[in-house]
């Protein structure tokens, strides 16, 4: 039961993926339709990051307040809804009225589904277990291009975007239909004192490690009342609060959002065509694949740290390669393999270890407010970087990769010095260890 639970809150993330994804291969359609300027282009683009900022305020919340699991199914109407809304919009505000949808669902499933399932997986799993929300991401992003490749092929004229945007609507339903199978998490139901119902849920997920796991979730929560029930940024959490702004600013510093979103932009302007752009994004998207399947093999065994600092390297390599394909003017044909190596050490390090590392540093009473803290910096970070990028580019094409790159430079700074290492320790250990007393 707990793999079949987390391989279902796991699927917000490929709906995550797909919606965040596909815009890359309806920029230009979008601009012709809509008669778009590179800010209005941007701030399209954006819209739906922007909401997401909305969502991941608003996550926490509802988390706390109704449970993971039913919030989790709100959030799957979301994504129908703007799917549906987006295939037939009738002009540019209703366009941006519905991808923001896409947003508010997606910003508050990457702070539910990575807790949901770190609040039901053991501890010698977790990274795996919450590791798959990043996994689906990856795979959503691959479906995307790809969808986006096959459908490009039909040549359906004027209305192929709407073909592009609407089909996300089909995994929506299917996430939908599977979240009624699944469990409420132990742990919010203990936080709200209903112990008989949390016992039984910890018999599905915990099996025979239910009545210890009881124990030692009563005990952490009686710990946190007995100091007065603190709030987020209180000197007692300070250390769980720089770590999750740290690595979700970082995150967005490397540029992966605004390089996936634009990514058939940048081929155009290295000189490929738009089917040969569509089809070196599939070729991304399968790296990406790859390599999340790589680290879900070795993040509980290599550890968080370890990763992020092989990551700091690899990225600023290849984005500072990118770079200078960008400024000289040369050798561009060759720009898919930087490109190609920066997502494949991307999606091993930051991509994999974000929303594990967030899940895991927050104790249980503030997990949910920690977490929308997380993800709230995040997308605030994506939805700024998204938004200038194709000013900023327009300009000098190279700019942008260097200040992508030398962000790696500080991240590998940064984790060196003030990360811990999380991985073997219950979520109860480590509110231990991260608390300052």
């Amino acid at each position: 039961m707990v793999a079949a639970s987390a391989m279902t809150a796991s699927l917000g993330g490929l709906l995550f993926g797909f919606d965040t994804a596909v815009i890359a291969g309806v920029t230009r359609a979008l601009t012709d339709r809509f008669l778009l300027t590179p800010t209005s282009l941007g701030f399209t683009v954006a819209i739906a990051l922007w909401g997401t900022i909305v969502g991941a305020a608003c996550g926490g919340y509802a988390g706390s307040r109704f449970g993971r699991r039913d919030s989790l199914r709100v959030l799957a109407l979301f994504f129908i809804v703007s799917a549906l809304g987006c295939a037939f919009a009738w002009n540019w505000v209703s366009f941006l009225a519905f991808r923001s949808i896409a947003g508010i669902a997606i910003g508050a499933s990457s702070v539910l589904g990575p807790m949901y399932i770190a609040e039901i997986a053991p501890a010698q799993w977790r990274g795996r277990m919450v590791g798959s929300f990043q996994l689906n991401i990856v795979f959503g992003i691959l479906v995307a291009y790809f969808s986006n490749y096959v459908i490009g092929t039909f040549n359906l004229g004027p209305t192929e975007w709407r073909w592009k945007l609407g089909v996300s609507a089909v995994p929506g339903v299917l996430f939908l239909l599977m979240l009624f199978r699944i469990p409420r998490s132990p742990r919010w139901l203990v936080e709200k004192g209903r112990l008989a119902e949390a016992e039984r849920a910890l018999d599905q997920v915990a099996g025979p490690a239910a009545s210890s796991e009881f124990a030692a979730i009563e005990e952490s929560l009686a710990s946190d009342r007995m100091a007065g029930n603190q709030p987020l940024f209180s000197r007692r959490y300070r250390i769980p609060v720089m770590l999750a702004v740290m690595i979700a600013l970082f995150n967005q510093f490397s540029g992966i959002n605004p390089i996936l979103y634009y990514l058939n932009d940048i081929f155009t302007r290295a000189g490929f065509t738009k089917v040969s752009g569509d089809l070196q994004a599939v070729a991304i998207g399968a790296t990406n694949l790859i390599f999340t399947v790589v680290a879900m093999c070795i993040i509980d065994k290599v550890g968080r740290k370890k990763l992020l600092i092989v990551g700091s390297v690899g990225t600023f390599v290849c984005l500072a390669l990118i770079s200078v394909l960008f400024l000289t003017g040369k050798h561009q044909n060759l720009l898919l393999w930087p490109l190609g190596g920066f997502v494949a050490f991307f999606a091993v390090s930051q991509g994999s270890v974000i929303w594990v590392y967030i899940s895991e540093i927050f104790p249980n009473s503030v997990r949910a407010k920690g977490q929308s803290l997380g993800s709230f910096t995040h997308w605030l970070t994506c939805a700024t970087l998204a938004t200038f990028f194709p000013v900023v580019a327009v300009h000098t094409a190279a700019l942008p990769f260097i200040f992508f790159s030398s962000m790696m430079v500080l991240q590998l700074i940064v984790v060196i010095r003030f990360f811990p290492e999380t991985k073997g320790f219950t979520l109860e250990e480590l509110q231990y260890r991260l608390e300052t007393r």
